[in-house]
Order: C-alpha cells, then structure tokens, then sequence
C-alpha cells in the first residue's frame, strides 16, 4: 500500500514539473514505454525488484533501454535511485499515465471480446462510452475466448457485461434456485 501511495506522490510531482516545462506529452509517452517494456520483459521487472542488483548497475541498464528519453524522465530514474525507491518506477509509470489522461479527460475503456474488435465496433463503443460518460476515451481490447460471445464494457469503476457466458450463468442460477 506504501509503495502505491508514494508512486502516486512521485506521479504528481513528474506530473507538475512536466506541466512547468510544458513537456507533459512527451513524458506521458516515456511513462507509456517504460509500463510497455516493464511488462514485456520479466528480466527488466525482476532486476528492477532485485535487492541484490546494485543500483549502479540498474541505471546503467535503464539508460541503455531508454536511452531517447525526455529529462524529466531521466531525473525521476535517478530521484528513484537516490531515494531507493527504482522498484516502484512501473508504478509511478502507469500513476503518472492515469493522472494525465485525468488532467486531459480521458480514460481507457477496457473492451473483452471473444474475437478481436473491428475499427467500426471500436469507433461504436467510443461513441457509446463518449456518451455514457461524456469524455473522450481509449479503447483497449482483451480478448478472451471463455466469454463465448457479447463482451464485457469496462470504464473505470463501471462495468457492463453482455457476454455469453455471463447470460449462461445467470440463466444457471435461476435454474438451480428454482
């Protein structure tokens, strides 16, 4: 829980000087790259978790891996080090991508189909969820084949499930209550 809560103090602060440099952009994409390469590589993540793995050795490997980042991202990297807090960059990554998709009010809608989403169901949900919640959104779609069919809206705290496997369930229930 602490090291959420200081991922977020630390996403704020990137956060308002990014705002200050007006480089908030730029830094939300390095934030994107390093949640996407984190999650990639299990190396990466277990290095950056390591206790054993001196901190010299790990800024070396993060400078090779994100050598064409922005400078405020590079001064986190070494704030992190310095304050022996580097096993929460992924956390301060996806804090800082949250907190800017908030400051620019949009979201992520989760969309979990059995198949993958065509470009004219994707602009639909968009539309839909544009709608439901008035802001603009970003669609990522999970594929799932256990749902059978339908799908599986989410958006932020707000979940629709339409999905097969969902009604098949609930159609289970009533039978055996009956």
């Amino acid at each position: 829980m602490s090291g959420s809560r200081a991922a977020i103090r630390y996403a704020k602060a990137v956060l308002s000087l990014a705002k200050d440099q007006k480089s908030t952009d730029a830094v939300n994409s390095d934030m994107k790259l390093i949640t996407d390469t984190i999650a990639q590589s299990e190396d990466l993540s277990q290095m950056l978790q390591s206790p054993v793995v001196k901190a010299s050795d790990k800024k070396a490997v993060l400078v090779a891996v994100f050598k064409d980042t922005n400078a405020i991202t590079v001064n986190l990297v070494d704030t992190l080090i310095s304050n022996k807090r580097l096993a929460i960059l992924n956390d301060v990554a996806i804090s800082y991508t949250h907190l800017f998709d908030e400051m620019n009010g949009t979201q992520v809608a989760t969309v979990t189909t059995a198949v993958p989403l065509s470009d004219d169901l994707k602009s639909k949900v968009l539309a839909k969820v544009k709608e439901l919640t008035g802001k603009e959104a970003e669609v990522t779609n999970v594929i799932d084949e256990s749902i059978i069919g339908g799908f599986v809206l989410r958006v932020g705290d707000i979940q629709y499930n339409a999905s097969i496997s969902n009604k098949l369930n609930k159609l289970k229930r009533e039978f055996t209550l009956n």
